[in-house]
């Protein structure tokens, strides 16, 4: 057998065992070893409400380039933002009173909204595009590095058209190249609802643990 013929995991799985370059992993109150790890443009696994993660500081452009690396992710598709806050959403993206409502109501949590970017944002964070994607981080371990940090790029940890890692070990195994590992679980297993909120009328771009009556509840303010 070939190593074209292998799965990608598989092959990953075993290039990895025999090179035994292990990751570090860090524990979740390792918050200025794995910041010192982001500040020098390393790539992170972390876990996220829904998937493990990637991440990267958002205001590196060799940052972003490592991360691209790494997943083999073309150039075409812009990473999603992830911020600490509602007011570190806004420094970067536009927020009406409809999306205001969303962030409000569904975040934290398993969504990812698409936005209309600040003019401040360089062209490279979204690929000189108008709109830009833009997640809440869902656990204080996220918010205390982000408090260090700043906006992370933020992609579910898999190689570009693949289905996202399960486990550390399938990140390490996949994922050749990332400076260190969180610890830490995933609570849905599948990917945010990505909400469009540019348009007239609401779209779900992808569908997520959020659904369409839960988004028209939050806007009706029930």
């Amino acid at each position: 057998m070939t190593k074209a013929q292998i799965p990608v995991r598989v092959w990953a799985f075993f290039s990895i065992m025999i090179h035994m370059n292990k990751v570090r992993r860090f524990q979740q109150d390792e918050i200025d070893a794995m910041a010192e790890v982001l500040e020098k443009d390393g790539v992170l696994s972390v876990p996220t409400d829904t998937v493990y993660g990637l991440c990267a500081k958002m205001d590196s452009l060799n940052a972003q380039e490592h991360l691209r690396d790494i997943k083999h992710r073309p150039l075409t598709k812009a990473f999603p933002v992830m911020c600490g806050d509602e007011a570190g959403i806004e420094e970067i993206a536009l927020l009406d009173e409809r999306s205001r409502k969303l962030v409000r109501g569904l975040m934290p949590g398993p969504v990812t909204l698409i936005l209309r970017k600040q003019e401040n944002v360089a062209d490279y964070v979204n690929g000189g595009m108008e709109t830009l994607a833009v997640r809440m981080a869902t656990s204080d371990a996220l918010r205390n590095l982000m408090k260090k940090t700043g906006p992370l790029f933020m992609t579910s940890a898999n190689l570009s058209g693949e289905q996202p890692c399960k486990t550390l070990e399938e990140i390490e195994a996949e994922c050749e190249g990332i400076d260190g590992m969180m610890e830490g679980s995933t609570e849905f297993g599948k990917a945010s609802t990505i909400i469009d909120c540019t348009k007239d009328e609401i779209v779900i771009v992808r569908p997520g643990p959020i659904d369409m009556d839960r988004i028209e509840e939050i806007l009706k303010g029930e």
